[in-house]
């Protein structure tokens, strides 16, 4: 069994970021200056695979108007990680916070960008990719 760190595993979803991983219609904005730009769904569902826990989505609200939502990580002991936070500028603000299981199976969007996220990031760590059971340490 092999075990890395947080940070091990938050440079490998970093250094896996693309315009390819991102949500599609917003794939345009995307650039490598700033690629924590829509990846927060997919980088979830990542590190969700690796370290378990619960997925969360807010809203990212423009002058109180929801304009999207944003996903990110609760481990253990209520620790909140949330890896792709530098995303938005300071006009856009995140509220709320609600659990949302997992679906079982395939996820119905993103499912490409998905697995060419995780793909990436287990080829870092030198793990294969595979379904969330397959991945996991804990397990």
């Amino acid at each position: 069994m092999t075990i890395h760190l947080l940070t091990d595993i938050e440079q490998a979803l970093r250094d896996s970021w693309s315009a390819e991983t991102c949500t599609p219609e917003y794939r345009d904005r995307w650039t490598p200056d700033h690629p924590a730009r829509d990846q927060c769904g997919v980088t979830a569902m990542v590190l969700h695979d690796l370290l378990g826990g619960e997925l969360i989505r807010g809203e990212v609200r423009v002058d109180g108007v929801r304009t999207d939502f944003h996903w990110w990580n609760r481990l253990g002991m209520g620790v909140e990680i949330d890896l792709t936070r530098e995303q938005f500028g300071p006009e856009e603000i995140v509220v709320g916070g609600d659990v949302v299981v997992r679906p079982p199976g395939e996820l119905p969007r993103l499912q490409e960008e998905y697995a060419l996220l995780r793909d990436r990031v287990m080829a870092q760590l030198g793990r294969s990719g595979g379904a969330a059971s397959e991945v996991r340490d804990a397990d």
